[in-house]
């Protein structure tokens, strides 16, 4: 267990060493596809709810 907590941390380390931080044009993109994505998901969730609730309202 011990062994398997070690190995963790060591790769752990390995990928925040060949990590790096966005530069403002890569964090806008990022942003923007969060965005749209979760505005996507909000709007098909809407979509089925208002279905539900007409679909059963008869």
């Amino acid at each position: 267990m011990l062994e398997k907590l070690k190995l963790w941390f060591i790769e752990a380390r390995r990928v925040l060493a060949i990590t790096k931080k966005p530069n403002r044009q890569e964090f806008m993109t990022i942003v923007k596809v969060t965005s749209i994505g979760t505005l996507i998901i909000g709007l098909i969730g809407f979509i089925i709810s208002i279905s539900y609730a007409l679909i059963t309202l008869r």
